[in-house]
């Protein structure tokens, strides 16, 4: 994928250098000279411009790139990046830095953001999910409550420890994604067992998390 970052600040950088990492084409935008240090992500594009002007994106190509993260300090630099990123450019996937907590509401798909992520609240489920076994954790909103990527850790007298993946009913709008399992990442085929300890992620509809929670942890 080819993929714009407009912030380039230590948290770009530090995305930059995993996704091209992983083999993505990657371009930094900052209007700061101070933060084109070239020689930090040298396998990635730089591009010293105003990620909020028309003629720095159109010089960026961001008709080209099938994801866009606005990720710098300012909320505000945020949102417009991402409105015009997707009004603009028709970008397919936008995610969004949410540097103040009290701006989260603001970060929906009417200003053309996907995925809103905020490390206050990333923080606050992580450590809601290190002391909650049997407890649904929501960890991400996608597209601001159409979805959302929720954790729960299976208590030993949960009623599907030892049942396959594939036999249990799990609610309609919802996917069990990946289990944690002792330091390993599984994706789930039918045929798995459930363990005790096992930490389920889904992405789920709001709609149906109680319901979800309620099949998990009923004893």
């Amino acid at each position: 994928m080819r993929v714009a970052i407009a912030g380039a600040g230590a948290v770009g950088r530090s995305i930059a250098a995993e996704l091209l990492e992983n083999g993505h084409e990657v371009l930094l935008i900052d209007s700061d000279p101070r933060a084109i240090k070239i020689d930090s992500v040298p396998r990635a594009e730089w591009l010293l411009a105003d990620a909020c002007e028309i003629a720095s994106l159109d010089e960026a190509g961001l008709n080209n790139c099938h994801v866009v993260v606005a990720s710098s300090g300012d909320d505000k630099v945020n949102l417009v990046v991402s409105l015009l990123a997707k009004t603009e450019y028709g970008v397919p996937r936008v995610v969004a830095r949410i540097n103040h907590p009290n701006n989260e509401w603001l970060f929906n798909e009417s200003w053309g953001v996907d995925v809103a992520v905020s490390t206050p609240r990333l923080l606050s489920a992580l450590v809601e999910e290190a002391v909650s076994v049997g407890d649904l954790v929501r960890l991400m909103t996608f597209r601001q409550g159409q979805a959302n990527l929720v954790e729960l850790t299976l208590a030993e007298d949960a009623p599907v420890v030892g049942q396959r993946a594939g036999s249990v009913p799990w609610p309609v709008d919802s996917a069990l994604v990946a289990i944690l399992r002792e330091g390993r990442v599984l994706v789930p085929t039918a045929d798995d067992p459930l363990e005790a300890g096992d930490e389920l992620l889904f992405v789920a509809s709001q709609e149906v998390e109680q319901e979800l929670a309620h099949l998990l942890s009923q004893h």
